[in-house]
């Protein structure tokens, strides 16, 4: 019994295992992750072209308002305008990128999670597993001069000390309501 007491406390004190192998010391973020790397470049190439396109529209419609020529203003309308739009439009769809990428990144990192939680689940059934094959919680109890019926890990008695383990008097013991043994 105090083996499985000592295994118990020296495999709590073990680090549980990471899914993936990632290590969070939070040196370099972007050296290893490329698709952070991906958002970061969507956003600030979307951040930079989205509002140069807008400029530039201005700029062409200020050009085609000051002159009186028409083929000045076709000028300004091609080179302003169109360039300026499709500058826009390059700038929206790459925020868009970047909204993606980040999605994807959000679920990359919920997967991981979940699987690090499965993880630590299965750790947990294991060592349960592990502490019912050695029948600690199958010994039925009682505590001092009871008349109750207990299971060891039962909640209404796991801070008692004096318990004591039931012989052949058990069929006059009442059970437990709680743990039910």
């Amino acid at each position: 019994m105090t083996t499985t007491a000592t295994t118990t406390q020296t495999a709590t004190a073990v680090a549980l295992p990471r899914a993936g192998g990632r290590s969070d010391t939070g040196v370099a973020p972007l050296r290893n992750n490329h698709y952070r790397l991906l958002q970061v470049v969507l956003f600030w190439a979307g951040a930079i072209l989205l509002p140069l396109g807008l400029v530039v529209i201005a700029l062409g419609w200020y050009g085609a308002a000051n002159t009186p020529y028409q083929y000045d203003q076709i000028s300004y309308l091609v080179s302003g305008g169109l360039f300026g739009l499709g500058l826009t439009f390059c700038g929206g769809f790459l925020y868009f990128g970047a909204w993606l990428a980040r999605i994807a990144d959000d679920g990359r990192e919920s997967s991981r999670r979940l699987a690090d939680t499965l993880l630590v689940l299965a750790d947990v059934t294991a060592r349960s597993a592990a502490t019912s094959e050695h029948g600690v919680e199958d010994v039925a109890v009682t505590v001092g001069d009871g008349d109750t019926l207990h299971r060891r890990d039962c909640a209404l008695i796991a801070h008692r000390d004096d318990l004591h383990p039931v012989g052949e008097h058990a069929a006059n013991l009442t059970p437990c309501r709680v743990c039910r043994p």
